[in-house]
């Protein structure tokens, strides 16, 4: 049992992590391909060669990629230095201490070109600037999200704090979306001229104000008075990857979570083309579109926690996960349907509310009471390794997310030249569709039975 339970106000404090790293990550998500590689109609100017590896990559495919090589090896340690740390003040809360000032420079330096116009000097700087963004992302995450089983000793509390978690998380997305809502307020305040430099500033200031967030959880909460479990493991890394990939439920846990990451970085990634290009509209709708989603996936939420307590969570996801692969087949007619461009767009976001929600809460909350399970029956404390290996896969998810729609662009990403940006649509609706067939082989029960 918890030393104290953790109170309401350190719940949000909690949430508030989330908020900032998602405001990095969804920035970097959300806008690496529309600065570097933007459509003709943007105002903006290419950045990088738009020309194909071996027939296959586009360099932005490969740009993408390049930082998830170093988390495949990172990740894992950071997880294992994490478990096995004995500093005074906690496991979680001094990596992520350090981990903010590094994260927010590198996500700044990442819209900060070298050359203004397209060059490859330009894409060799950024693969090397994501790497080190990346880095600093992860060494906040996953302590960050190792935190929730540890402050948590019930199902229902796990679902309620990964809510809050999602609300952060979510809130994050929307602030992201309004890059270019903010660029456009500095053009007007500051009198900028220059497109690319009024998006430069707002992506700096968006960081530094993500870095002040991310610094709530870690000034608010002492983990020492609240953590269900407090023991560091002693098992050594490798031990420690093998025994997590062993658990069975796990491992089709992370086959979903990995198929569902990659085709939510298609939507963020196309976000600002399906508006603008599919339908025409201006890019500032982005903004308010993810508003919208988030007003109506708050609505769902406290559904979602009830149906969840009384019929259990894998149904939910499932149900989630073949809803949210219609809606990706619809982005393949956008601007056909036989209605106004802005009724298709607002009738996909509004469908997309209680999936995004359900999946945005679900699976942190399945995956605390794995990590707690395995926890009292093998007695190591593992938490940071779940989370370590499930945020790798997310990574990987997302990273080969941006580089199917970077390479997808390469058939069509502009007005009247489009058919590249509606593949994605088919490329997202069979992710989906792969993450439902997996998640039907993980049983639900064995959560709460010995797990292996």
């Amino acid at each position: 049992m918890p030393i104290e339970k953790l109170p309401f106000n350190k719940q949000i404090a909690y949430a508030c992590g989330m908020i900032g790293w998602s405001i990095m990550t969804n920035t970097i998500i959300v806008m690496l391909p529309y600065f570097y590689l933007p459509p003709s109609s943007s105002g903006l100017i290419p950045l990088v060669p738009q020309f194909l590896v071996f027939g296959v990559l586009n360099i932005m495919s490969i740009i993408a990629a390049s930082g998830r090589l170093v988390d495949a090896v990172y990740d894992p340690f950071i997880a294992s230095m994490s478990d096995k740390s004995g500093h005074h003040r906690g496991r979680r809360i001094p990596f992520m201490k350090w981990a903010i000032l590094p994260a927010v420079i590198f996500c700044g330096l990442t819209f900060c070109p070298l050359v203004s116009g397209e060059s490859m000097h330009n894409a060799f700087w950024i693969a090397i600037i994501l790497v080190g963004f990346f880095m600093g992302a992860t060494t906040y995450i996953i302590p960050y999200n190792a935190l929730l089983p540890e402050l948590t000793d019930t199902a229902a509390e796990k679902v309620k704090l990964s809510s809050f978690q999602q609300v952060g998380f979510v809130i994050g997305i929307i602030i992201s979306a309004l890059v270019n809502n903010f660029a456009d307020l500095v053009q007007h305040i500051f009198d900028v001229a220059n497109r690319d430099s009024a998006v430069q500033y707002t992506i700096w200031g968006l960081a530094v104000f993500a870095g002040i967030i991310m610094l709530i959880p870690v000034v608010a909460i002492d983990e020492r008075r609240y953590l269900v479990s407090k023991q560091p493991t002693h098992l050594p890394i490798l031990v420690a990857i093998r025994k997590t990939f062993s658990q069975r439920n796990f491992k089709y846990y992370l086959i979903s979570d990995f198929s569902f990451y990659m085709a939510l970085s298609i939507i963020s990634s196309g976000l600002l083309y399906f508006v603008t290009v599919l339908l025409h509209l201006p890019e500032s709708m982005g903004g308010l579109l993810m508003g919208t989603m988030v007003i109506g996936s708050l609505i769902f939420y406290p559904l979602i926690n009830y149906i969840s307590k009384k019929h259990g969570k894998k149904s939910l996801v499932l149900f989630s996960f073949a809803l949210l692969s219609l809606i990706f087949a619809m982005i393949y007619f956008l601007g056909k349907f036989p209605v106004s461009p802005k009724a298709q767009v607002y009738t996909l976001v509004l469908l997309a509310a209680f999936p995004l929600a359900s999946l945005g809460i679900l699976p942190n909350a399945i995956l605390a009471e794995i990590a707690e399970r395995d926890a009292r029956v093998t007695g190591e404390n593992r938490e940071g390794m779940f989370f370590a290996v499930k945020f790798l896969f997310v990574k990987l998810g997302q990273t080969l997310g941006i580089a199917l729609f970077a390479f997808l662009t390469v058939y069509g990403k502009d007005p009247g030249h489009d058919y590249g940006l509606r593949l994605n649509g088919i490329c997202g609706f069979a992710l989906c569709l792969i993450a439902f067939i997996f998640f039907t082989r993980f049983r639900e029960k064995r959560i709460d039975a010995v797990v292996g």
